[in-house]
Parts: C-alpha cells; sequence; structure tokens
C-alpha cells in the first residue's frame, strides 16, 4: 500500500514564551504543500525500513516511520511491515517531511490494517512523535499554538496561487535558531492577521527565526529578497529554515535562484 505524504509551510511563525518543560510555546499557520515524498508498506517476516532518493542521515532504528509503526503496535497486533520510503521533500528545511512521513505511516497502518482509528486518535499518537507531526493527519490549513500541537482549523485558500519554494545549500540547526530568538506576546495574533489580504501580509506577517538566522546565513535572507523581486506578493522563510518560499499571482521565473538552489514549485 502507497501514500504521498506532502510538506508545509509556516505562514508566520511568532516565539511567545519558554515554557518550564525547556520548549517554547509558539503560534504559526501551518499550510500543505504539494511537494511529496512516497512511502509504502508491505506485510514482512520482520519490521524493517529502507529509503532512496534524498539520503536520510542516522540510523533506519531511529527513523519516526519506525517509531510510529512501534506506537501504534503498542495498542494494536500489527503484522511485521517493510518500510519503504522515497524521500523528496528536502531535509532541514522547515518543511515537515520528516513528522509528515509518520503521520503518513499511522494512516497506512490504520487503513490496511482496518484499525478503525479516528483522525483525533491518529493525532495523539501523531503528537508524541513530533510538535508538528499531528498536523499531518488532517493536512488542512491550521492555525498552531502551545507547542505547535494543538490546532484550529483557518479558512485559507491559496489555490489560485502559484507557491515556489527554494532550499538554499544551507543547513540551519534548530537548535541553533531558537538560541538567538527572544520569545515575547504578538501585538496581535496570528489567527487574526492571516484573515488580511495576501497583499498586506508582508508587512505584518513575520517570522520570528528570521532576524537571527539571516544574520549567520545571508544567503538565505538573499533568497528571501530575489523573490520578493521576482513579484512575490509575500515571502517568508519556512519554520527555522533553511527553506523560503514566496506566493505568487502567476507563475515565476527564477532561473537566478534555479542555479545554485534546489527550486520548487506547488501550484
Amino acid at each position: 500500500m502507497i501514500s504521498f505524504p506532502h510538506a508545509k509551510i509556516n505562514i508566520g511563525l511568532n516565539i511567545t514564551e519558554r515554557r518550564p518543560d525547556g520548549y517554547h510555546n509558539l503560534e504559526t499557520v501551518f499550510y500543505p504543500i504539494k511537494i511529496n515524498d512516497v512511502l509504502e508498506i508491505i506485510e514482512s517476516d520482520e519490521l524493517s525500513f529502507q529509503s532512496s532518493g534524498i539520503h536520510i542521515p542516522g540510523e533506519a532504528t531511529d527513523n519516526l516511520c519506525i517509531k510510529a509503526y512501534q506506537l501504534v503496535r503498542q495498542d494494536h497486533d500489527l503484522p511485521a511491515v517493510k518500510i519503504h520510503l522515497h524521500k523528496h521533500i528536502p531535509i532541514g528545511a522547515g518543511l515537515g517531511g520528516g513528522s509528515a512521513d509518520a503521520a503518513f505511516l499511522i494512516k497506512l497502518l490504520n487503513q490496511k490494517f482496518k484499525l478503525n482509528l479516528t483522525a483525533d486518535v491518529m493525532e495523539d499518537y501523531a503528537r508524541q512523535l513530533g510538535a508538528d507531526c499531528a498536523f499531518f493527519i488532517k493536512g488542512k490549513p491550521t492555525f498552531a499554538f502551545d507547542k505547535g500541537d494543538r490546532f484550529e482549523e483557518v479558512s485559507l485558500d491559496l489555490s489560485a496561487y502559484y507557491i515556489a519554494l527554494v532550499m538554499p545549500p544551507v543547513h540551519v540547526s534548530t537548535a541553533e535558531a531558537y538560541r538567538g530568538v527572544k520569545p515575547a506576546k504578538a501585538d496581535v495574533s496570528l489567527k487574526e492577521l492571516i484573515q488580511l489580504p495576501i497583499t498586506e501580509w508582508a508587512g505584518q506577517i513575520k517570522n520570528d527565526f528570521e532576524a537571527s538566522v539571516f544574520a549567520a546565513h545571508p544567503e538565505i535572507k538573499d533568497v528571501k529578497e530575489k523573490l520578493y523581486e521576482a513579484g512575490a506578493l509575500y515571502a517568508s522563510m519556512s519554520g527555522s529554515g533553511a527553506s523560503v518560499f514566496g506566493i505568487f499571482e502567476k507563475a515565476p521565473a527564477l532561473k537566478q535562484l534555479e542555479e545554485r538552489n534546489r527550486v520548487f514549485y506547488s501550484i
């Protein structure tokens, strides 16, 4: 059985406070985009994980897909499966690719083995694997808050626009990104700002990680500037980076960015 985990972008990201448990509270809007991995499970004599496409660092046994399987198996009598993941979503890009793969693995298990899990139950499993993981169970435009794992659906449809996503050859550590942020309550909640016309987002909706990440990696800032030069209505780094997306009214010409970066088009 095969599925196609999709990426997400963060439209706005406010780090509002540091929590006693060491995490941070935040608010952001997750929006699904059409950049996909390919995930397949087949019944097997033993549990295994293989991958192709983009190299996935670390041991196969530590992959979130394996952890998702083991989590569900604690409560359900599952047979062993062979998991194959073809990786296309850039890694370390702020696109949630690993979280998407784990969430879609939970959905595949539910479908293939007729576990009859509700979306809410699958979200509860996914939350144990990562803050943004539960988003990918439903994969609808979502206002996320607390650690980024509590959700309210938002009315947001970008299907009439072109989204270009640029992945520069830069790695941004999430820990590095958080060290550069001073948490502060937003003057106006992102939940309200997202309802503004897209033409007003650039002056209102921000990503708190950008200031410190751009200072450390000016080439990422340069990508954002070039997206605006190419006519983007709104451009932003996604999550803690390193990817940057632009929203356009018409298909953009980004040949200059394509020379040094990986560029994806989600239409």
